[in-house]
């Protein structure tokens, strides 16, 4: 269709998905210890006694262990002072051993166990009362504490974790760095091998392969693919979809390396874009531009969403929620979860500061016709804000 759209054909972009070679670092042992005394300083502001973190991202960020939450408890006790440990069912020792990151002692319950009074246990023995409870627990390790501990003496560590976590280190923006720069050659290897009467599905395939053979840790994190009025739900919507000329894509994928995350978004034609395409399509990349150069250390959240909002307004389109126009926040953190703070929405007052990582996407939805979404991230330095993956040039060029 052009040099950037449907050019390639399936085979030469399939022969074109080669193992990464510019590996970026993974995270050391000096900086796992970092965190843990950073979340210990931030523990002592929030007047808690004890951090307890259960499995899932932040148990990977404090230790290294790739875990995914289920009913047993798997989790980190970290004290106000003193070493950090390991609770966890004593049949998993062995797993959990291997993945760990840097050595930390393990406390073992068996099945018939209460893991809850394991940790109530361990806290007494520490002189500590007060426990931080990671927001991502399941309620059933809330409950079950409560029960050990009482649930005046359980607070939020929110701002524990994304005490932590908000801030990316230079280590952490290089693992970054490599899966956007990742996802990227997966998103124009995907427009090249384009062609009328292709399903989304047979694409959707397609990118979760190439994502492996590039070194992903496990495929595409995710997957949209939708052409036509399909472009119009943020999301998508169910069921297969056949190409045809002179429509609307929408990909919005990602993938993880080391467990941190990518999320790019490219909406372009494939064909010929008729007038109102192509100004809704300049009037969100004018959008996107607008909220970046928003960015900039002490800014609020708030004020970069309503930079995009601005440009979509002056367009015509909004106001507010309203459709024609933006129907979400500008943008959201990204780390190692893809959705992580600091959330880029009206409200948010919380200020931008040097290491902050954001998506960049006021999507504009025309209801019944299309939509399109430009989705780039952005990190912050001290001087304002630096993107990971250049932006769409065109309606008809998509990759720079």
């Amino acid at each position: 269709m052009n040099a950037q759209i449907g050019h390639l054909g399936i085979e030469r972009a399939r022969a074109a998905c080669m193992p990464w070679t510019a590996l970026a670092p993974r995270i050391g042992t000096d900086e796992y210890l970092g965190r843990l005394a950073r979340a210990q300083r931030l523990l002592e502001a929030t007047g808690a006694d004890a951090l307890l973190v259960t499995a899932g991202t932040s148990l990977r960020y404090f230790t290294g262990i790739p875990w995914g939450a289920t009913e047993r408890l798997v989790g980190m006790l970290l004290p106000r002072q003193g070493d950090a440990v390991l609770i966890c069912p004593a049949f998993e020792e062995g797993s959990l051993q291997a993945e760990l990151a840097h050595p930390l002692p393990m406390l073992f319950w068996e099945e018939h166990e209460d893991p809850h009074a394991l940790v109530a246990s361990c806290m007494a023995s520490r002189g500590a009362r007060t426990l931080a409870l990671d927001p991502a627990a399941p309620f059933g390790v809330f409950s079950g504490l409560a029960a050990a501990l009482g649930t005046r003496d359980i607070v939020d560590a929110t701002p524990v974790i994304d005490g932590c976590r908000a801030c990316k280190s230079p280590a952490e923006l290089g693992l970054m760095k490599q899966a956007t720069a990742m996802t990227l050659k997966v998103q124009a290897l995907a427009a090249g091998m384009l062609q009328e009467g292709i399903a989304a599905g047979e694409v959707k395939r397609f990118i979760d392969t190439a994502h492996r053979a590039l070194g992903a840790d496990n495929g595409s994190t995710f997957c949209i693919v939708q052409f036509g009025t399909a472009t119009s739900f943020p999301h998508g919507v169910p069921g297969e979809q056949y190409l045809e000329q002179d429509q609307v894509v929408l990909i919005d994928t990602g993938c993880s390396v080391a467990g941190y995350q990518s999320d790019i978004t490219r909406t372009y034609v494939f064909g010929t874009p008729d007038a109102e395409q192509s100004r809704i399509w300049d009037l969100e990349r004018a959008a996107q531009q607008a909220a970046f150069d928003a960015v900039r250390p002490g800014v609020a959240c708030a004020d970069v969403d309503a930079a995009a909002r601005r440009v979509i307004e002056a367009g015509g389109l909004g106001p507010d929620y309203r459709l024609p126009g933006l129907p979400h926040r500008t943008g959201h953190g990204c780390g190692m979860a893809i959705h992580e703070a600091p959330y880029l929405v009206r409200g948010n007052q919380a200020p931008l500061a040097p290491g902050n990582c954001c998506s960049d996407e006021p999507m504009i939805v025309i209801p019944g016709r299309f939509g399109i979404r430009l989705e780039d991230h952005f990190y912050v330095t001290d001087d304002g804000g630096a993107w990971f993956t250049a932006p769409s040039p065109s309606i008809d060029q998509p990759f720079a």
